[in-house]
């Protein structure tokens, strides 16, 4: 009865999405510390490859998975700016880099496997295979544009972040937060909607497309600020999980 209400009700669905993404990345934080966050940022990036082809409408407009499983990382790096400062934020977003890089180029050498062909399994190969080949099979465009988009972005964010943070002296939370994501997330969504779409559609088609996204990026920002506020003073210890025993061995 659940999953049929959420059904109908495309919207609350949406905003209950974001909130248990939010929620499970400040339990990796408040659990694991830096660690935790950079876990986050791992597990938003295979989410968005893994389910980011997937296209729903919510108020109306088209938009996809990626944009919703993407709402933690910049609530992540955020967060690590804010406790940690900006060379660690910028660690993260370089793990995160090379995270897409990994998963693409893995996922791109899956695909030239052929399925099996064992009578009692052929159909169930094939159709796995095609399936994911509908998925991930990655176009060069596709994987320039997100990895240029991720990278220009996601270092953009930080970067402004810290310099409203000075200008500020460490006041309004709110404001670094929110003004850094909507900023770098509107680079982010240029530079997909351009390099991406622009050619596959035509330029006005590519930038309404990007824009409806850009859309629910802002929404997404201004739903994360109690969260990092929430986060931000908590007696969190980074824990060294290797015990001492196991140092001297």
């Amino acid at each position: 009865m659940l999953i049929d209400w959420f059904q109908v009700n495309q919207e609350i669905l949406w905003f209950t999405t974001i909130a248990i993404d939010l929620s499970f990345a400040i339990i990796l934080f408040r659990v694991f510390g830096r660690q935790g966050l950079y876990a986050s940022i791992v597990i938003s990036l295979l989410l968005a490859n893994l389910q980011g082809p997937k296209l729903t409408e919510i108020f109306g407009l088209q938009t996809s998975m990626g944009v919703i499983l993407y709402s933690s990382i910049y609530f992540a790096t955020d967060l690590l700016s804010e406790r940690y400062g900006k060379s660690e934020a910028t660690r993260a977003v370089m793990i995160g880099f090379m995270v897409s890089v990994i998963i693409i180029v893995m996922i791109s050498i899956s695909l030239i496997y052929m399925p099996a062909t064992a009578p009692e399994t052929a159909a169930l190969a094939l159709n796995i295979h095609e399936a994911t080949a509908t998925l991930f099979d990655f176009t060069p465009r596709f994987v320039l544009g997100s990895l240029l988009a991720y990278l220009l972005s996601q270092r953009f964010d930080v970067w402004i972040f810290h310099v409203i943070k000075k200008k500020t002296q460490g006041h309004h939370l709110w404001l670094r937060n929110n003004v850094s994501t909507i900023l770098s997330q509107a680079i982010d969504t240029v530079i997909y909607g351009v390099v991406v779409w622009w050619g596959v559609v035509d330029f006005t088609t590519a930038m309404q497309l990007a824009l409806a996204k850009y859309f629910f990026k802002i929404l997404i920002a201004l739903i994360d600020t109690p969260f990092i506020y929430l986060a931000r003073d908590w007696d969190v210890e980074d824990k060294d999980w290797v015990s001492e025993k196991e140092v001297a061995r």
